[in-house]
């Protein structure tokens, strides 16, 4: 198999590809008395709540939801439906904002951008992993790939490079002229994994990225997260109902009724 660090550059600083954006040269850790430089931690949650009103009454998804994620580190987050692992998983990826609380990416206190600075962060920091995989069908396995570097201004060439050489990782180079419906689950999960990659992120996030395949091939999916943790030192955070798949992951943190129950570090 080719080298994929060629392709897949590790990330061992903490510079934002953002120029324009401010560090805060701290996070601060779950007990709020410790200070953790900002180059060992990638992800910070702080007091993260969130409310939806309603004409009945308010619904709180989530409240003061706090913990961080060191650089390389694979963490699942796991608690039953409706617990408020989604809604998490979306305000870290910038899809919605908290009512209270902040998300440091990088240092970067991303909900105090302009919006155009946090689609930007986004697209150059985020790599988003969905369980069904959110593919467009009607157009080629390599120009899904390519979409969010078609977003953020990466060269035509460049973008094809990378794309193929994902693919090729992946093991489905064969399959970049296809069309998405044209491939097996699996398959298009692994479509959907490069297409994560292309930008080169600083953080995954995956929800249920085995949700929708059988047991064998979810299992497939999960190692090839787990290579992408291990060796090439991606920072990844995914939601999980599975407590097997879970218990393989450096951090499980435990979701109920919106709130952190426990967080657990797995051998």
């Amino acid at each position: 198999m080719e080298d994929y660090s060629k392709y897949l550059e590790k990330r061992t600083d903490g510079n934002s590809v953002i120029k324009t954006m401010k560090k805060d040269p701290v996070a601060v850790n779950n007990n709020n008395d410790k200070l953790i430089s900002s180059r060992s931690i990638s992800l910070e949650v702080k007091n993260i709540s969130k409310v939806f009103d309603s004409s009945v009454s308010k619904v709180v998804p989530l409240k003061r939801v706090t913990f961080s994620v060191k650089k390389g580190e694979f963490v699942s987050i796991i608690g039953p439906s409706g617990s408020g692992k989604t809604t998490l998983l979306n305000i870290i990826g910038a899809l919605d904002r908290p009512t209270t609380g902040k998300i440091f990416i990088d240092g970067i206190d991303i909900f105090s951008l302009k919006d155009s600075e946090i689609a930007a962060l986004r697209n150059r920091h985020l790599g988003f992993i969905f369980q069904s995989y959110n593919l467009i069908s009607r157009t080629t396995v390599q120009k899904n790939v390519e979409l969010p570097g078609i977003i953020g201004g990466m060269s035509s060439t460049d973008r094809k490079r990378r794309g193929l050489k994902l693919l090729d990782f992946l093991g489905i180079k064969d399959k970049a002229k296809f069309k998405p419906s044209d491939l097996s689950g699996g398959q298009q999960q692994r479509v959907a994994i490069a297409r994560s990659l292309i930008n080169n992120p600083t953080i995954i996030l995956a929800d249920e990225p085995t949700g929708n395949l059988d047991t064998k091939t979810g299992q497939e999916v999960f190692d090839l997260l787990k290579t992408l943790s291990y060796k090439f030192r991606r920072t990844i955070i995914m939601v999980t109902h599975n407590p097997e798949l879970a218990a393989e992951t450096d951090k499980s943190i435990y979701i109920r009724d919106g709130a952190v129950e426990k967080e657990i570090l797995n051998n």
